[in-house]
């Protein structure tokens, strides 16, 4: 018994089960330390050789190029780039986070790896030739496949590979900007949009982990240079709450493009990448900050080293381009970019309050702080997430305050008034899907069918003798499960009204061991069935079930094998129970 225990397949049968905390645990680890690895390995491919070439030895130094250069580079990176995706299926070439929660929506957490090599390579390309566009898009999207590629490689249920999905995305924030609790929370609020205790702890354990490599890597510093913060006066109240009605503007701005830009331009794919590149080498003939992550540039408006001149332009250049190239389909992320843009927007917002009123107020990094939270909380549609953010960057707890005003007001303002949700549910949308989580939808997914079947039954064909009949009832099974000729499962039938049937046979006519019985024409309670893989999800067997009209499933193992039957009856019971 001790030894069962400790086997494979004990540790993924308690995985369907709800309360597999310490198996969810291990898996948390294995999947952060696999996550932070394939980001680490993705980071170091972007800054080894922009560190060998570019200027300075900076990895981000684009505005050190010659102007043909900058022209040029971002053209060779989106031919590169077309000829990767060229003979590539459509359904291959999806990438990002709205790929990630398709998969979730409509696949159970299923990521293929061909979409992760194409992220990986695709990503990386785009932000090695300087297009206006993020890491941390990309790292989700690797995060999120190496956590359901774990489940995937061990077969283990769908309701875990889930989580396992929610791990990876993790331990990507985690990694991307050094900020594990923010991870976990954006986890948590954009891709699995629920909060559980049984969740929560793996997602924090693979978070952890991620964050502990990369520190060891790349050490504890925050990825940018941010200035002490401190609002210095509640006067200064109505000018937070102003930012975060601008933040919502530009937000809504940046979701409207990008989601027209994919719904409008029915281009091929090479003439789509080749506009955005050329675009972008455009705009960076003037703008050269416009190009790859430009997290230097958003250290220096931090800090106030940028002229009000300049941050109106790049204000204008990011808010254009970046929706507008990703829209078109460049494969990087848009995470980046809203920090970006609202860094800008809080530097530029805070000048020109200090010109008009001749004060300076709180100083241009504290509105910069305050705009890159609420730009990533309208765009996500992530207040917490932006808000945690916001405090692992700083390390400054009077920024809460603040920043929770301004994060309230743009997420609403973008929410209710523009009517806009998430850009990733936005995108989504757009083309034609939908990311269901309805309350049931979340209870049933949480569990594996092995953590109600039924697994007291008793195989027999449909035509049996009397004598066996009584052989097969006397092990008071739950269920008889008839099969056919070739040995599959066809209906199941109620042991009760079979032993009734035999009873009345009995008294009426005698016993008779030869009798034999045919098991479709005796009366009884028969349920039609076909079969379901045990790593399904109890929200997946209810969607058999009603794909098929039918009332119960009879569940194969990965032998292809019975190991036992569900019922809607059992589902509904279970649902019953939780909402009670």
């Amino acid at each position: 018994m001790f030894k069962d225990s400790l086997s494979f397949a004990h540790f993924r049968n308690r995985l369907a089960h709800a309360e597999a905390l310490p198996q969810l645990v291990l898996l948390g680890i294995m999947s952060g330390l696999v996550s932070g690895m394939v980001i680490l390995a993705f980071r170091l491919m972007i800054d080894l050789p922009l560190e060998f070439w570019l200027p300075g030895g900076q990895s981000e130094n684009f505005e050190g190029l010659p102007v043909w250069l900058r022209i040029v580079l971002p053209i060779i990176g989106v031919i590169v780039i077309a000829l990767l995706f060229w003979q590539l299926l459509p359904a291959t070439r999806k990438v990002g986070v709205v790929h990630v929660l398709e998969r979730l929506s409509y696949h159970q957490g299923n990521l293929p790896a061909k979409n992760m090599l194409v992220q990986f390579f695709g990503g990386g390309i785009a932000l090695l030739t300087g297009q206006s566009v993020g890491r941390e898009g990309p790292a989700i999207h690797l995060g999120a496949a190496c956590g359901s590629l774990i489940g995937q490689v061990f077969k283990l249920p769908n309701n875990t590979l889930r989580l396992l999905v929610g791990c990876g995305v993790a331990a990507a924030i985690s990694a991307a900007f050094n900020t594990p609790l923010a991870g976990v929370i954006f986890s948590m609020e954009v891709i699995l949009m629920e909060y559980t205790v049984i969740g929560f702890t793996p997602v924090l354990v693979a978070s952890v982990t991620a964050a502990l490599l990369i520190r060891i890597t790349y050490g504890a510093e925050s990825v940018f240079t941010i200035p002490a913060l401190q609002i210095q006066s509640v006067s200064e109240i109505p000018f937070v709450i102003l930012l975060g009605v601008i933040c919502a503007l530009l937000a809504a701005g940046f979701i409207r493009i990008m989601v027209q830009t994919q719904k409008s331009v029915s281009w091929p794919l090479g003439v789509k990448l080749l506009v955005a590149g050329s675009l972008t080498g455009l705009v960076a003939i003037w703008y050269p900050q416009v190009m790859g992550l430009g997290y230097d540039t958003i250290s220096e408006v931090l800090q106030g080293n940028v002229s009000l001149t300049l941050l109106a332009g790049l204000l204008i250049a990011k808010s254009l381009l970046t929706p507008i190239v990703l829209g078109l389909g460049i494969p990087g992320g848009l995470i980046g970019p809203t920090l970006y843009i609202g860094a800008v927007a809080g530097a530029t917002f805070a000048m020109l309050v200090a010109h008009y009123t001749g004060e300076s107020n709180s100083g241009v990094g504290f509105y910069a702080m305050l705009g890159m939270g609420a730009m990533m909380g309208a765009v996500l549609n992530a207040p917490l997430a932006a808000l945690i953010a916001l405090l692992e960057l700083t390390g400054n707890p009077n920024i809460i305050f603040p920043g929770m005003l301004t994060i309230v007001v743009a997420s609403t303002a973008v929410r209710f008034f523009f009517n806009q949700p998430s850009i990733f549910l936005s995108s989504l949308k757009a083309q034609g899907l939908d990311y269901r989580q309805e309350p049931l939808t979340q209870v049933l997914s949480r569990l594996g069918v092995e953590s109600v079947m039924n697994t007291s039954f008793v195989r027999c064909d449909m035509k049996i003798g009397c004598e066996s009949a009584i052989k097969a009832l006397e092990q008071r099974p739950e269920w008889l499960i008839l099969e056919d000729k070739k040995g599959l499962p066809r209906y199941i039938l109620l042991p009760a009204d079979l032993q009734y049937f035999i009873d009345r046979e009995t008294e009426l006519n005698g016993f008779n061991p030869q009798l034999e019985l045919d098991l479709l024409e005796v009366p009884a309670i028969r349920k039609d069935i076909v079969s379901l893989g045990v790593n399904a999800t109890l929200k997946e067997a209810l969607d058999r079930m009603n794909s098929e009209r039918l009332d119960a499933l009879w569940i194969q193992n990965y032998s292809k094998e019975i190991t036992g039957t569900i019922t809607r009856e059992q589902v509904e019971q279970f649902y019953t129970q939780k909402t009670d």
